[in-house]
């Protein structure tokens, strides 16, 4: 949120101490993220002079130029000028060489010296609208005679500098988007740590009825989500450009100004955080106002000329034929002020902070009134705002007050009254803060005190602090405005021993993360929430079954995810758009589903995915692509850090996967394989990507009921011995591995596979595997003898269960 200082030091008359102040908000708890100078025109008209042209003639070789000579003060200088109304005996602003300007746009660009058609140019006669003085470029500006010679401009026009504040505002902190809000919070501020501060808000005195000649009725159908509704009628107004002031407080904040009577309601908003909203009187049929909802669907175009369809619940303010307004989101296109408007109907109110935001985020809305609506404004400040931005406009436009305020408060909104004990102020502070410093600091907040008793205060907190409701919420106030560095550290540290065990959740993700960081790959975070149309990717992951949200913050966030595949895909692309090709990358997440009516399941899930190369290519070795059997290794790696050992293989039914396997110990503990292309290219990803997802869930059940063996090194020294087979096309080494180790179970410790041959000199319909025997026997050492008895019971096994034939 953007803050003028100058319009804050309207509320606080303080002396200029930018940095202190803004170190005060900061430390108040609103945080100042940045400050910037503003200028109400921009370059503050550095190198801008007053010329006087002492001739004017016509440029040789250009019938629309005129070549001038100028007196700038210091010197004479030749400038080439295009303007038509350039003339011998004006003065006039000329920008110098090397002064900077700024196109429309706010783009800089600065004056050289040149030649225009042959002639050569020292400078530039300024029109208005390339000095930011005003729009016309009809022609160059012509200043007063008196003015001297190569005086600054700047001492000529009158520039407004000021500095804005850029505050990040928690969504609780309702009661500072404005810059009353602000303004209150700095006095607090100051008052703790100096004199009071007298706090001054605008008067509205002036504010009176010339006639009843234009009065509107109200009509509130639905109180419960319009508690107050004020309007006011200003009749004989003229729509203009608003004032220099007012312009210049807007353009601060980065408002643009458009015409005074929607400035002035920009400017109240801003000013004090209440929205308004000028109808023109002659659009609203009936002179009525209801406010209401309508029929689902109903058709309405706002402002913007965007037809929308309505929502049943969305609150509208209509006429007696027609809705003209979302009520506090936005406005519609045949009922807004235009130049043409004369007399204008003036509304105030205060709506349903939950209505408001469903209402803006179902149609896709963020506007300022919206903003402050739907985080709750000030109830009580609703009329005095209307008197405000009525006197404001009489100021800026003329006309007259032609109705009484009509003020709809069907249902008060009370201030909430809070018990504040003393003895839990110093608990949950750690330090006594005196009583009298406590009253005071509550008084600067407009907390007011009603009894005091030995035990502690009675308060009553105004209706615009709707985040302070109890106690502990009182407390917060009080230290924050105490200042957080006051608190003095505590001599002694206590701290606390937990018992947990080696197999709690956090303990295992911390042991698996470890082991996966160290193989090179990386942790991510996904969002939890999702887009709508992920979940038609595939057959499996259906719409029947999400978890959608209630008020989605987008629909690319409407609906939580049936799979962390999702997120992975997403940064595999966000890398490879940044040329970062070589991804492995793994995530602890959590799927969420709805298979019934209301019975919600959320699964815990490690998900691993990779793309490209597992490294770069060297002079000395090439890339090993992350494919299939690297991720397979990968998953094998963790499930026997885990102490799971033994698993079973079957081909994975995950129908985002186009080939793959599923690894199951008593129940399916993961699924990996190649993800689709289609599903890959959904989210822009051309390359071949490798995905594995674990469901953690039921590791953490396996792995509860596990016991991890401990066995000790043995002392005797293992033996290796080889086989070259020969077997058909369809034997698989899975087959072999396991008819080996069912023939010795006692010192065959593993069969590996280190080579396949599938050549022409093979018999048809075979190949040839190369095998690899580790034997060992864990009480003495192995003779010659007992290999050979072994190997020979391994290969006749294999001759007999598969067909393998020695080479």
């Amino acid at each position: 949120m953007k803050v003028s200082y100058n319009w804050i030091k309207q509320f606080i008359n303080v002396p200029e101490a930018l940095e202190e102040h803004t170190a005060l908000l900061t430390s108040l708890g609103l945080e100042v993220e940045g400050v910037e100078k503003f200028e109400s025109v921009k370059g503050g008209l550095e190198g801008i002079v007053v010329g006087y042209v002492e001739s004017c003639e016509q440029h040789t070789n250009a019938d629309k130029l005129k070549v001038t000579k100028v007196n700038i003060g210091t010197e004479t200088v030749q400038i080439v000028c295009g303007a038509p109304n350039v003339a011998a005996g004006q003065k006039v602003p000329v920008a110098t060489v090397g002064t900077t300007l700024y196109d429309d746009k706010g783009e800089a660009w600065k004056i050289k010296k040149g030649k225009i058609r042959g002639e050569e140019s020292h400078g530039m006669i300024c029109a208005e609208d390339e000095l930011g003085l005003g729009s016309s470029h009809a022609g160059i500006m012509v200043l007063d005679k008196d003015l001297e010679i190569g005086m600054p401009l700047k001492e000529v026009v009158s520039i407004e500098s000021d500095h804005v504040i850029e505050i990040g505002l928690t969504p609780n902190r309702s009661d500072a988007m404005s810059h009353m809000g602000v303004a209150r919070d700095l006095r607090a501020g100051l008052a703790i740590h100096a004199d009071p501060v007298e706090f001054i808000t605008p008067s509205v005195s002036g504010f009176h009825v010339v006639n009843r000649s234009s009065r509107v009725d109200i009509e509130v159908e639905n109180t419960d989500l319009a508690p107050r509704y004020c309007g006011v009628t200003i009749s004989g107004i003229s729509v203009k450009e608003s004032p220099e002031w007012i312009k210049n407080r807007l353009k601060a904040i980065g408002i643009a100004p458009k015409n005074n009577v929607v400035d002035v309601t920009n400017y109240v908003m801003h000013e004090l955080g209440q929205p308004l909203h000028a109808f023109d009187l002659k659009a609203i049929s009936g002179n009525k106002i209801i406010v209401k909802t309508l029929p689902k669907n109903t058709l309405f175009t706002t402002l913007d000329g965007i037809e929308h369809q309505l929502h049943e619940d969305d609150l509208m303010i209509c006429d007696t034929e027609k809705p003209l307004c979302i009520a506090g989101v936005y406005g519609g296109l045949n009922s807004g002020v235009t130049e043409a408007t004369t007399s204008i109907f003036l509304e105030s109110a205060y709506f349903n902070p939950v209505s408001v935001r469903k209402t803006a985020k179902r149609h896709n809305f963020n506007t300022d009134a919206s903003f402050r609506f739907e985080r709750g404004i000030d109830p009580n400040i609703t009329e005095y705002a209307l008197k405000r931005a009525a006197l404001l406009i009489q100021e800026t436009g003329g006309g007259d007050i032609s109705s009484d305020i009509s003020d709809l408060y069907s249902q008060k909104i009370e201030d909430e009254q809070v018990f504040l004990p003393f003895a839990k102020v110093n608990s949950l502070i750690g330090q006594e803060i005196p009583k009298e410093e406590i009253k005071s600091i509550l008084r600067t907040l407009d907390i007011n005190v009603n009894n005091v008793t030995e035990s502690g205060l009675g308060l009553t907190i105004p209706a615009y602090r709707n985040d302070v409701t109890r106690p502990v919420d009182v407390i917060e106030e009080i230290l924050r405005v105490y200042g957080y560095d006051r608190i003095e550290s505590a001599s002694k540290l206590n701290a606390t021993i937990a018992k947990s065990s080696k197999l709690e959740n956090n303990r295992l993700q911390n042991i698996v993360a470890q082991q996966l960081v160290g193989q090179g790959f990386l942790e991510m975070m996904a969002n939890s929430l999702t887009s709508e149309k992920n979940h038609m990717l595939t057959e499996q992951i259906s719409p029947k079954n999400e978890v959608r949200m209630l008020n989605p913050l987008s629909s690319d966030l409407a609906v939580m995810r049936q799979s962390l595949i999702y997120g992975g895909l997403e940064a595999i692309a966000h890398n490879l758009n940044r040329k970062q090709e070589n991804l492995r990358l793994f995530e602890f997440g959590s799927s969420y589903h709805q298979y019934q009516e209301r019975q919600f399941t959320e699964n815990k899930h490690l998900s691993i995915i990779t793309a490209g190369n597992t490294s770069d290519q060297t002079w000395n070795s090439a890339t090993q692509p992350a494919d299939f059997f690297y991720l397979k290794g990968a998953v094998i790696a963790v499930l026997k850090r885990l102490g799971i050992h033994t698993v079973n293989e079957q081909p994975t039914k995950l129908d985002f996967l186009s080939e793959g396997i599923a690894l199951s110990s008593g129940v399916k503990i993961a699924d990996l394989g190649v993800v689709k292309k289609k599903v890959a290219k959904s989210f822009g990803v051309e390359v071949t990507v490798h995905f594995a997802n674990i469901y953690w869930s039921e590791i953490l059940k396996i792995v509860s009921k596990e016991h991890a063996p401990v066995k000790e090194i043995p002392k005797f020294p293992e033996v290796s011995r080889d086989f070259a087979l020969l077997v058909d096309d369809i034997v698989s080494f899975k087959q072999l591995r396991e008819i080996a180790l069912n023939s010795e179970k006692k010192i065959l410790k593993s069969v590996q596979l280190f080579d396949v041959y599938e050549g022409g000199k093979l018999p048809k319909g075979k190949k040839s595997y190369a095998l690899n025997f580790t034997l060992q026997d864990t009480n003495k050492t192995l003779t010659d003898k007992q290999i050979d008895k072994t190997m020979n019971k391994i290969q006749q096994q294999l001759e007999n269960q598969a067909g393998a034939v020695l080479r």
